[in-house]
């Protein structure tokens, strides 16, 4: 068998996973170079190398969150609900992507939102989680905004419970950070849903009450 002819280029996509992995100054200018990239993919994995090594700015992340491919966007939303911020204006951004086309950058964003608890981002969370057409876009409103907790959502969040089976079951963990007779109210007709798993998941709330 031949062995490794030694004059073959690189593929570029090794050498941005090695800048991924190996913290250098010549590494990281690549990468932040490849943002720009004409490939969307190199772009992609020119994104996660940067956050991988700390290296993403609040002006980086701005450049990611606006780029003209809709799998970067996605990418950069699902980085970004792991990321710490500088300035948690970033996620006003986030925000405006509620309004995209793309179920799945409204899913990642909406994610997002709720990973941070932004809760500038409750009024438009609630608009997602009672009118957007794709149940994964409801659904993931739904768990932001029981994570966030504020009082603005608790009639979005339990009128999810007519929802979907997935979201119904979604809308009952969201309410576990809710009190009052409402929620009361609210989970003891979910306590009687014709779904097993939201029956179960009343249940587990309420024994851990």
């Amino acid at each position: 068998m031949p062995g490794d002819d030694p004059t073959l280029v690189e593929p570029f996509e090794n050498e941005l996973l090695r800048a991924s992995f190996h913290s250098s100054n010549d590494g990281a200018a690549l990468l932040t170079r490849t943002l720009h990239s004409r490939e969307a993919r190199h772009r992609v994995l020119a994104l996660r190398g940067l956050v991988r090594l700390s290296l993403m700015t609040d002006a980086l992340w701005r450049e990611v969150l606006t780029d003209g491919d809709v799998e970067v966007r996605r990418d950069a939303l699902q980085q970004l609900a792991h990321a710490e911020l500088a300035d948690p204006s970033v996620l006003d951004d986030v925000l405006d992507m509620l309004n995209e086309e793309d179920a799945l950058v409204v899913d990642a964003a909406a994610f997002a939102l709720g990973e941070h608890l932004y809760v500038a981002a409750v009024v438009a969370l609630c608009a997602t989680a009672a009118q957007h057409e794709d149940a994964r876009c409801r659904e993931s409103a739904i768990a932001s905004l029981g994570a966030i907790g504020d009082d603005r959502a608790r009639a979005t969040i339990i009128a999810a419970l007519e929802d979907k089976p997935p979201i119904r079951r979604r809308a009952v963990v969201a309410l576990s950070n809710f009190e009052g007779p409402d929620i009361d109210a609210a989970l003891e007709v979910a306590g009687a849903d014709k779904d097993w798993q939201v029956r179960s998941a009343v249940a587990e709330l309420r024994n851990e009450e």
